[in-house]
């Protein structure tokens, strides 16, 4: 996987293939894959709308599985790298925080907030002690440089794990400019290129666009905060929710895009 731009650009897409949140959920995503396996295509793409890890303790197993489709994939219908695209979640970015913790200049108030996220079950699936890092908060930049220095190499020991963190989209649209993927949302008064974090963290009002934003007529996203999912009328609306609420239920939503933003088909692990 190669990042050369925050944003990938899906030329000559057949379908395009999307998966919502997954939160660490091992077994959901078992039964997406093999939906995926079975209907795949030559000249189709995928795309995974951000929030592969965090809540469960399965983000290590989880992210290696994906890899795997990823390999399938690329190998039984001739893919290139960047047909297959990885957004940044806001579990991604925080655990990004996490690790480059030495240089934050409030490193308690940081673990303080990713661990109250999730992220302290992504630290357990790599086989670290979220307290160990607690007690080194306060020890200083040397001492939480050793911990920090320890779990990147430990992520590094695991194939493709280190690519896929460093290789993660703000962003991905088809070639026509008529279908945007994101993780949550975008900032409806900015193009693209002024972006902030704001595909992550989630724009304010963003869930009652009414209009195209620019030339996209259709956004599809990965992840919502409101309990509300209003995944049946999607056909007419300008948004796609692929993410139910609680997280408790493990469910996760996929569905299948036409390059011009039409949706093809909805579907959820059983």
């Amino acid at each position: 996987m190669e990042n050369i731009s925050n944003f990938s650009e899906l030329k000559t897409a057949n379908k395009i293939w999307a998966i919502g949140s997954l939160h660490s959920s091992l077994d959901s995503f078992y039964s997406i894959e093999k939906y995926i396996l079975s209907k795949f295509d030559f000249g189709d793409k995928l795309i995974f709308l951000g929030n592969v890890i965090g809540y469960g303790n399965k983000s290590k197993e989880i992210i290696t599985e994906v890899l795997k489709l990823r390999f399938k994939l690329m190998a039984k219908y001739k893919l290139k790298n960047k047909d297959i695209v990885f957004l940044r979640g806001a579990q991604e970015e925080m655990f990004s925080k996490l690790l480059q913790l030495q240089i934050a200049p409030n490193p308690i108030e940081i673990l303080d907030w990713v661990f109250g996220h999730g992220v302290d079950q992504t630290l357990i699936s790599y086989n670290f002690n979220p307290d160990d890092f607690k007690k080194i908060a306060s020890q200083g930049t040397i001492q939480i440089n050793k911990l920090t220095t320890k779990l990147n190499h430990e992520i590094s020991l695991n194939s493709g794990h280190k690519e896929f963190f460093s290789n993660l989209k703000h962003a991905a649209y088809s070639n026509t400019k008529e279908v945007l993927f994101v993780n949550r949302g975008v900032d409806i008064s900015r193009p693209l290129s002024a972006q902030n974090d704001c595909f992550w963290w989630g724009y304010q009002n963003f869930s009652q666009i009414n209009k195209p934003y620019f030339s996209f007529r259709r956004i599809v996203r990965g992840y919502q905060s409101n309990q509300h999912n209003d995944i049946e009328n999607s056909k007419t609306r300008v948004l796609c929710t692929l993410f139910k609420q609680p997280l408790a239920n493990k469910k996760i939503l996929a569905g299948i895009f036409s390059k011009n933003g039409d949706i093809i088909e909805l579907f959820e692990s059983k």
